[in-house]
């Protein structure tokens, strides 16, 4: 996979593994095909999606968002993940906490979601979490062709088909989850 999008140089992972996270790299040694995970390098300031997304000419129906979720009910917590596309909101009150079977569920505080993770605030990425977390994934994100995301590093971005995506371990594939954002008033 070595492709352009925007002005990224998409290349294969095995060509620099130095670009992901331990957590994400662990993952990926334990699949069979990984050749159509790609990675890219970007400066770590520009990480975040909005800005993303502006300098290196992506659309942000091309980007996905991993949102690390902390979930509650009666006296058991547990985190997921909820994967949507960036020019989307995930519905946390809704249907995540529906699909999640939880009576509350909240954005993971980030030093929570860092230390759970082992990946980098603004760059956790659904290849690598904790096996048992399961993982909402939008069905937008699960039938893109391709989509750029976390790489567990600030410094990096993936790029991963959705079925790749979908086919992760306790990946749940959920249509409405997530939704135009609300335009202001």
């Amino acid at each position: 996979m070595t492709i352009n999008l925007g002005t990224l140089h998409i290349i294969p992972i095995a060509e620099d593994a130095g670009l992901i996270a331990a957590p994400v790299s662990a993952a990926l040694a334990t699949m069979s095909d990984t050749t159509a995970v790609g990675v890219t390098e970007i400066d770590p300031a520009l990480s975040d999606t909005a800005a993303f997304c502006t300098h290196y000419r992506v659309g942000m129906e091309q980007a996905a968002n991993c949102v690390v979720l902390e979930a509650t009910r009666a006296d058991r917590t547990w985190f997921a993940a909820c994967v949507v596309l960036a020019s989307t909101r995930a519905d946390i009150n809704g249907v995540a906490r529906r699909a999640l079977d939880a009576r509350r569920v909240s954005f993971a505080p980030m030093e929570r979601a860092v230390a759970e993770t082992g990946m980098e605030y603004g760059a956790i990425t659904p290849v690598g979490l904790p096996i048992d977390w399961p993982i909402l994934i939008d069905k937008a994100v699960a039938d893109a062709a391709y989509v750029i995301i976390g790489s567990g590093f600030r410094k990096s971005k993936l790029a991963v088909s959705g079925s790749f995506l979908a086919s992760l371990p306790n990946a749940q594939i959920i249509e409405g989850l997530a939704r135009a954002p609300s335009l202001p008033s």
